[in-house]
């Protein structure tokens, strides 16, 4: 079973178990968040109907912040002596799957 979450205005796949980098949340190493499937797959049913996954969830902890690769950029304008070097390195959280539970059918097979 895996189920598709949307967060940080990112789509992510995920399975019980995996650990996935999103976008920072405002959540201490340990809590325990849930977050709303887009969609829903176990075995060979598929859930995408907003009704129906009114009541699933995906829960998972945080394990802690990271962090991802060095940005950096150069502008420049010719003949005027304009320049300008800036770097960006995102923050991320880091969020192990603990959990996926499904509504209607999906929770009535398991």
């Amino acid at each position: 079973m895996y189920a598709v979450i949307n967060t940080g205005g990112k789509q992510a796949r995920v399975e019980v178990g995996e650990q996935i980098d999103v976008e920072l949340l405002a959540s201490e190493e340990g809590d325990e968040i849930r977050l709303t499937p887009i969609l829903l797959v176990d075995g060979d049913e598929v859930v995408t109907d907003a009704a129906a996954l009114a009541g699933s969830s995906v829960t998972a902890t945080v394990l802690g912040l990271s962090k991802g690769p060095k940005i950096t950029g150069f502008t420049y304008k010719s003949k005027s002596r304009q320049r300008r070097r800036y770097g960006h390195r995102q923050k991320y959280t880091t969020l192990e799957i603990t959990g996926i539970e499904g509504a209607g059918k999906l929770a009535a097979e398991k």
